[in-house]
């Protein structure tokens, strides 16, 4: 059963993750069904909002790989209902 995850993400040195995190988030492209980022240049942050479409375990793979990453604060929502 599939279900629909916002995962947001804050990186607080772009500069420093934003290539990995994008290769991260790639990897699962499968997934991904929509992406908003939002640089912070003058605070040094990247806000990042990804709508995912996804088995739960791939979901909290994604999740914890980039919850891994360096300077990042990642949380995620998942939907009760489930998709067929």
């Amino acid at each position: 059963m599939k279900r629909v995850a916002v995962i947001s993400a804050i990186l607080e040195r772009p500069e420093d993750t934003q290539n990995t995190f994008n290769a991260i988030v790639s990897s699962y492209k499968d997934m991904v069904k929509g992406r908003m980022g939002l640089p912070l240049i003058e605070e040094g942050i990247s806000v990042i909002s990804i709508t995912v479409v996804g088995e739960i375990n791939d979901i909290n793979s994604l999740n914890g790989k980039l919850g891994k990453l360096p300077n990042t604060q990642v949380k995620t929502s998942i939907s009760k209902k489930e998709i067929y």
